[in-house]
């Protein structure tokens, strides 16, 4: 089964192709067969596409939305001198799985969508405000371009996390807020964390019930997730994104009274103090240079620079103060699991959140730390290590094609219910 993966943001569109089967699963031999993003949907888009393992092709077009975006990848996926393996024609793609941010209390597990499903997803925009509109929009585009006939599959960043129990999800907030307006921890990058839980049982060969670790997903965006009998048991993230640890451009945690009172020193709105917090925050707001760790690291090696180093301890010590938390609320773990782009590709990174978690038993293989190259998966903690280190890239988007081809594959033989992909969902703000 061909699979078209959409991760539609604002002014994004990225996409894969992955071929993918029952079989494929069992042996972990799923392929991909195309990739690439539109980046800066509504104007002059900048647009990179990739066949197979050949080379990128860049151009730039006018798209004035995430449709035309999308229709522009479409065509590109069939045309003649693309050659992208086993992809002809539109027939070629026999579903569509959909990367959807929220996915509220309703959503447990991926689902094929129908009407009702849009209807739920149109209701957490609230819950969501910038990102599900964009994740509808991808949805409408796609029924539009591809037809009714095509399974269009749900899976939701939230889903992973709907196994916490009430002592993690809970804040300590009037029980009827959480009763009127569902106001609890949610989390997000359950895809990745759900993936990175998968290949670690897949690497020792243990049953998922075993699975007893501490996974952090480090990228522009960061959060921490405690897996105990390989489900969520809590997570950094909370009711938004802004929750937890520090990241490239969000704050992470704070005293949420700062919101009053930089709102009367400052005389701010609460919409800038909400966007100073989520855009001018973390690694940026400290530095006062980046908000890439990627950057960072380079003025601390060339320059020597103070803030650029206080950033990264900063950074770096709130994800030990995760590590610890968790460590103690699962009773113990048998690893922690670096992913993401920094959790991946920066040594220096991981050498420095690890430094002092010796106490925890983790002894750090200094050689395999360095080593691990971008793309590799393997431990980089000692054999005598007692809590082991293991980086594992994740692959959101090879589990959203698993899960579409699960979840249409156990619905095959049920009439598709239309979807009456109305404008407004098709056109909805963000």
């Amino acid at each position: 089964m061909n699979v078209l993966v959409l991760n539609c943001g604002s002014s994004t569109v990225k996409f894969q192709v992955i071929a993918t089967d029952q079989d494929r699963i069992d042996r972990d031999a799923d392929h991909r067969l195309a990739r690439g993003i539109v980046e800066r949907v509504g104007g002059q888009a900048l647009i990179t596409l990739q066949a197979g393992d050949g080379p990128f092709e860049r151009h730039a077009e006018p798209l004035r939305d995430h449709r035309a975006a999308i229709d522009r990848v479409l065509r590109w996926l069939v045309a003649a001198g693309t050659q992208v393996e086993g992809v002809a024609s539109l027939a070629d793609m026999h579903a569509v799985g959909h990367r959807v941010v929220h996915g509220g209390e309703r959503f447990r597990a991926s689902v094929r969508i129908d009407q009702a499903v849009l209807d739920e997803i149109a209701e957490c925009i609230e819950l969501a405000p910038l990102h599900n509109p964009a994740n509808l929009k991808g949805i409408g585009a796609a029924v539009t371009l591809l037809g009714q006939g095509v399974p269009q599959v749900a899976v939701f960043d939230t889903s992973f996390h709907a196994t916490m129990p009430a002592t993690s999800y809970l804040y300590g907030l009037p029980y009827q807020l959480y009763r009127r307006h569902r106001i609890r921890r949610y989390g997000f990058h359950g895809t990745s964390h759900r993936y990175v839980a998968y290949r670690y049982r897949r690497l020792l060969n243990i049953p998922k019930e075993q699975v007893r670790i501490i996974t952090l997903h480090l990228g522009n965006g960061c959060s921490a997730c405690a897996i105990k009998e390989g489900v969520s048991f809590n997570t950094s993230m909370g009711f938004t994104p802004l929750e937890g640890l520090v990241m490239g451009t969000r704050s992470g945690d704070i005293d949420s009274s700062l919101v009053e009172y930089l709102a009367v020193k400052d005389g701010l709105t609460l919409s800038e103090v909400d966007a100073l917090l989520n855009k001018q925050s973390g690694l940026l707001g400290i530095s006062g240079l980046t908000g890439d760790m990627r950057d960072l690291l380079a003025e601390v090696a060339e320059n020597h620079d103070r803030r650029a180093e206080l950033a990264i301890a900063v950074f770096c010590q709130r994800v030990r103060h995760y590590i610890g938390a968790y460590f103690a609320e699962l009773g113990g773990a048998d690893a922690i699991v670096f992913s993401g782009g920094i959790g991946e590709n920066a040594p220096q990174v991981r050498e420095q959140i690890c430094h002092g978690l010796d106490a925890l038993g983790l002894s750090l293989d200094e050689t395999a730390n360095q080593g691990a190259v971008a793309g590799a998966e393997g431990p980089i903690s000692t054999a005598g290590s007692r809590l082991k280190a293991y980086v594992i890239p994740t692959n959101e988007e090879l589990l959203i094609a698993r899960d579409a081809f699960r979840v249409v594959r156990a619905g095959e033989g049920a009439p598709p219910e239309a979807l009456r992909v109305s404008r407004a969902l098709a056109d909805a703000p963000g």
